[in-house]
């Protein structure tokens, strides 16, 4: 049996799925800056405040980028498969 490439078109994830997603990418980057703040620096404190402070920044890039990404109309596809342009 063929898998249904197109099958994405009609399945779209819950809210609530996207926020567990969002919130282990996040804690995902908040450990590994953490990391590597610590390496750096040899302070936990400061590892951690930059691990924070990075996260929070690149929280609101993030929106920010998808909010300018919604206006943007190139490579959408509709309800009949149609891509725009």
């Amino acid at each position: 049996m063929q898998p249904d490439h197109n099958n994405w078109l009609n399945s779209m994830e819950s809210p609530t799925r996207t926020i567990a997603k969002a919130v282990s990418w996040q804690l995902l980057g908040l450990f590994s800056m953490t990391l590597i703040g610590y390496l750096f620096t040899g302070s936990v404190t400061a590892a951690g405040s930059l691990a924070v402070v990075t996260t929070l920044i690149g929280a609101v890039c993030y929106v920010l980028h998808e909010r300018v990404w919604n206006r943007i109309s190139w490579g959408r596809v509709d309800s009949l498969g149609t891509t725009s342009r």
